[in-house]
């Protein structure tokens, strides 16, 4: 297989392409307008050959900078490269997007061509759009979600397991790290894997790593599950229904995510996992990715329908999602809350959601009578098991279960914004407290995030600290700072919103 040398040139396009030196095309019988799949190690992508440069010497390849980084290469690095063999998934792509039914088959080649590298970030965008567009069927999403099952690797557990997972878009949204202590604690097995932010100030990923290894091997990870009865780990680290990491990439790129396939996605990553009982968060409201009940609804059904066919029992809890949950964003800043909350503190939108959730699975678990799993829930939590059981999971990944709330090290710039009147908190917008969070470092700063004063509704004085800004960087402070005077993420009403008189 032709091997080509990386060659830097800061070639800044979006789009999947690449320039070889003239030596390649006469060495290799590339052509131009030929696409190519590129191997580096474990990693693949496709390019298109779009031009030669004879101003290199041997068989070298410029590629852009995002594919570098895809490939998790450097310059200088040499690539295997072989000819994208022809596939008929493109054809099944602009069958749907003619608005025609796939067939199972379809559907499973597509996926496979994800996998092996032969469809680009193009073609995939163009399936995503397709999804989006057109939409997929109940049948059709089993057959995706079956398929990215079939992508990688499968798990199973000697009992049987339990799990909970969130569609995201809310902030702060630390409540699995109460959920899995209080579940494992009462003997049930919860192997809980989550994703890494990728529009988000923190993922439940990346706030565990605070506290524990995440990225831990499959043997491994079974190891911990099946010894304390719970772990949180990076899901993406063990190979889980991999093509979902490669559609929810480009889908993120192109600011794109389908209903059918966020639903296939998550039911593909838990039926890899083994999960017979399953509850979904379904959070709702503005700023939330699901605006209104009806729409709660509808989705919670399709997940619940999925997961018959897919043998998993699942439970929907539609929750509030307008504003965050508990006070901090950022994943030092929730490592903090969850563990405080964890030792008897914590504020209290993150106790009900939290214990609300779990009840649920205490309940399908046996351990709850219908409607008491709540009860059991913030027993469990309040007795200090849940955070007896944390200490484990986190020693268990090689964590030190000494950890005090304290002992966490938040970013050391700090800004506060205080309230400019009398009033009451009239909203915290959950976007701006996103943009302000990723601005000022989280997720890939650890130390940076928002720490919340005011909730939505709570009285404040003139004066009052509303929120304050952590930052790791004095450059990410200022930008920060900059979007949150612009934007405020805390709006203040006073009880006189203007006054209108004769002479105005």
């Amino acid at each position: 297989m032709p091997e080509l040398k990386i060659v830097n040139l800061n070639m800044d396009t979006d789009r999947d392409i690449a320039i070889l030196s003239k030596d390649c095309l006469e060495r290799f019988n590339f052509k131009v307008g030929e696409r190519i799949i590129l191997t580096y190690k474990e990693r693949r992508a496709v390019v298109e050959i779009v031009g030669t440069i004879d101003k290199f010497e041997g068989s070298c390849i410029i590629l852009p900078r995002f594919i570098v980084e895809e490939l998790n290469a450097d310059p200088g690095d040499s690539v295997n490269a072989e000819i994208c063999p022809p596939s008929s998934s493109m054809e099944y792509i602009r069958k749907k997007l003619d608005g025609s039914k796939l067939a199972k088959e379809e559907i499973h080649e597509i996926v496979n061509d994800v996998i092996e590298g032969r469809l680009g970030r193009t073609e995939i965008a163009s399936f995503l759009i397709a999804e989006y567009v057109k939409g997929l069927d109940s049948e059709e999403i089993l057959y995706l979600s079956r398929a990215m099952v079939e992508s990688g690797e499968r798990i199973s557990f000697s009992r049987p397991v339990y799990s909970k997972h969130s569609i995201g878009g809310v902030p702060g949204n630390k409540v699995s790290l109460l959920i899995v202590p209080i579940v494992a604690a009462d003997g049930l097995l919860i192997p809980k894997t989550s994703s890494k932010a990728i529009t988000s100030p923190a993922g439940t990923a990346d706030t565990m790593e605070v506290l524990a290894d995440v990225k831990l091997e499959i043997e491994e990870f079974k190891r911990i599950v099946e010894k304390v009865g719970g772990s949180i780990v990076w899901g993406k680290a063990l190979g889980l229904a991999p093509a979902d990491d490669v559609f929810a990439e480009v889908g993120y790129k192109i600011s794109l995510n389908p209903e059918s396939q966020m639903v296939a996605s998550i039911m593909a990553k838990k039926a890899a996992l083994g999960v017979n009982f399953l509850v979904m968060d379904v959070p709702y409201g503005e700023g939330s990715k699901v605006r209104d009940l009806e729409s709660a609804v509808r989705l919670s059904r399709m997940f619940v329908e999925l997961g018959e066919k897919l043998g998993i029992r699942v439970e929907c809890g539609i929750t509030y999602g307008s504003q965050p949950v508990g006070h901090a964003v950022g994943p030092a800043l929730e490592a903090k809350e969850a563990l405080e909350t964890l030792m008897g503190g914590g504020p209290g939108s993150l106790i009900e959601k939290s214990t609300a959730l779990a009840g649920i699975l205490l309940e399908m678990g046996g351990k709850a009578t219908y409607g008491n799993g709540r009860k059991r829930a913030k027993e469990i939590l309040r007795s200090g098991k849940a955070y007896e059981k944390m200490r484990e999971i986190i020693e268990a990944q090689g964590g030190n279960p000494d950890i005090k709330p304290e002992d966490i090290p938040v970013g050391p710039l700090k800004e506060t914004f205080y309230s400019p009147a009398d009033g009451y908190v009239a909203k915290v917008s959950n976007e701006i407290i996103k943009r302000v969070a990723r601005a000022a470092g989280a997720p890939v700063d650890k130390g940076a995030g928002i720490l919340l004063f005011g909730k939505q509704g709570e009285r404040v004085r003139e004066g009052q600290p509303l929120f304050e800004i952590y930052a790791e960087k004095h450059t990410k402070l200022e930008e920060a700072c900059t979007i949150a005077r612009t934007n405020p993420p805390v709006t203040v009403e006073s009880t006189l919103i203007k006054r209108i008189s004769y002479y105005m």
